[in-house]
Parts: structure tokens; sequence; C-alpha cells
């Protein structure tokens, strides 16, 4: 396995990458070109095809951020490999590789795991990784917020839709550019450039407006008196599921965040769609609150695979 021959992501892969999660449709939220590309910058993912198998991996990850497990210089953290038999992939690179940790593991691939090898006899621990677990809602229930559980979001949205003379638009090329506005407006407001995790999501949001036109992502812009008030930018992660990348909204307009979450899954997803996966919280004990309290109906569970240190 040479690894040496990876390449960064670019968008000219887009098609190997579409190729792959199309015939392996994914649950977690990280599996879409769209958000692959967005964070490339932040992750410095390569990647390379290795026997029928996507691999993705980064030399840095973490590394700033998080202690790594196997408390190595040399780490290379992986993403689950895409393909047909992910856990034979996993055992092949330990068996290669001394210090790796495959992140963001889903329960399937883990069940494959313990099934066919011995774990314990390897030195391979599995860790839950609580912190990325996605959200994942009944769309309908998304939708409508309604029932005693959601009172209070439907209020939220109730007040919106009586209070403001709105506007809702699907993402084209036209809108695309006042997402950009509100964007930078919210970051403003919210002081993004002294806190790392909203400056690296502002750059994030910045290559997907960039490259608007090649990614294949929709969303929608809600406006007031033409005043931007909320955007939001997802994407069909697998048949039955719309992932939501990104969502802001002002909150000084009331309800905007209910608002743009109720009128965008009304106006953009099809029939077909049975879930929306809202990705993780990141340990952030407000965002785990919020997340919440909107009542998943599901959580896609990750795991942490690496070698126990000797």
């Amino acid at each position: 396995m040479d690894l040496d021959k990876a390449k960064k992501i670019e968008l000219s892969d887009k098609k190997i990458f579409n190729n792959y999660l199309s015939k392996h449709p994914p649950e977690i939220s990280e599996f879409t070109f769209t958000n692959l590309f967005a964070w490339q910058n932040y992750y410095n993912n390569l990647f390379i095809e290795v026997e029928n198998h996507l691999l993705i991996f980064s030399k840095t990850f973490l590394k700033q951020w998080k202690k790594p497990k196997t408390n190595s210089d040399e780490v290379l953290f992986f993403l689950p490999p895409i393909g047909d038999i992910p856990h034979e992939i996993i055992l092949s690179l330990f068996n290669q590789i001394d210090t790796i940790e495959i992140h963001r593991v889903p329960e399937n691939v883990i069940s494959d795991l313990k099934e066919n090898a011995n774990l314990e006899e390897l030195g391979i621990k599995i860790e839950e990784d609580r912190d990325n677990w996605d959200y994942v809602y009944d769309k309908q229930a998304l939708e409508d917020l309604s029932g005693n559980k959601y009172r209070s979001k439907r209020r939220f949205l109730d007040s919106f839709l009586e209070e403001y003379d709105y506007e809702f638009h699907l993402l084209s090329e036209e809108w695309i550019e006042t997402c950009r506005k509100l964007q930078n407006k919210w970051c403003i407001i919210n002081e993004c450039q002294s806190n790392e995790d909203l400056a690296q999501e502002q750059k994030a949001i910045d290559r997907l407006i960039d490259n608007y036109s090649e990614l294949d992502y929709n969303g929608g812009l809600l406006l007031v008196e033409e005043d931007p008030v909320a955007y939001t930018f997802g994407e069909m992660l697998n048949e039955k599921t719309t992932v939501i990348h990104i969502e802001k909204a002002h909150r000084h307009y009331n309800g905007s965040y209910q608002a743009i979450n109720h009128i965008f899954l009304e106006k953009c997803c099809g029939e077909g769609t049975e879930y929306v996966n809202r990705e993780q919280d990141l340990g952030i004990p407000g965002m785990r609150k919020a997340k919440q309290s909107y009542h998943p109906d599901h959580m896609v569970k990750k795991y942490i695979v690496y070698r126990e240190e000797s």
C-alpha cells in the first residue's frame, strides 16, 4: 500500500468521490464531496484508491486541536474506507502501519471488525466518539414542529411567519452572493475572528460559495424587506436522508432559525426524503442542548479505532 501516491482533494476529483459514494451510500455526514472539499484546507486530507476502496487520510488532522490517541508525532488519521469491505481494509492498514487512527467509524463497520478479528489480540482499541455522533430527525416532524414537545419551537416559527413580510428563494447563482453577505455580517456579529472554530468554519463556507457552480449542494435564502436574514446549505446524503451542512440566521429576527428550517424542508426536499441529518454537536454544550431540543429520531454513532500503546 503506497500511500506516497496519495493526493489532496481537488474539484477535479468530484467524479471519483461521487462514484464511490453512489455505490456505497453513506450514513455519516462527513461523506459528501461537498463537505470534504469545503473543509480540505482545515483537515489537509489526502486520498488514494486501494483495492477498490477509497482511502481518505491526513498527516495533520487533529494534531493542532486534540491529542492523538497514540500520542505519536507520526500518526496518520484515516476516515473509514469507502468500499465493499471497509473492515478488511482497516485491518490491513493496522497490519502495515504502526501509528494510525481511524476516525468517524460507523457502527456497521465496528460490528464487522468485532466479528472478523480478535481485536484484543491485535492490540486494537475502539472508543466512542460521542462529540461527533450525527443527529438525525424525522423530516416531517422537523418540518411541521407539531405537538407539545415542539410547542416552543412552533411558537417562534408562527411568530416569524405572522410578523414579517418575507421572501424565500431556493439557492441559485442569483442568490449565492447574498448568502455570502449574510454570512459575513453574521461573522462580524458573532466575532468569528476571535473564535478559532468559527474562523475555520468561515473559511469552509467561503470555499463552498466560491465554488458553488461546480458543487452539487442546494440551499435556501430567507429575506425580509430585501434584507437577508437566514440561509442554509444542504444536499442528499443518501436515498432517504438530507444533510444540512450550514444554517445561519440573524437572531434579532424573531424565529428566523425555525423559519429557514421549516421553509427549506417544505420547499426543497423531495417525497423520498424521510430523514434530516443535522450533523454533530462537537461536544459544545450549547450546541448539544439545541440539537437535543429538536428531538432527534436517532443518532448515527461513530467511533475511533486505534492501536493500544504498549
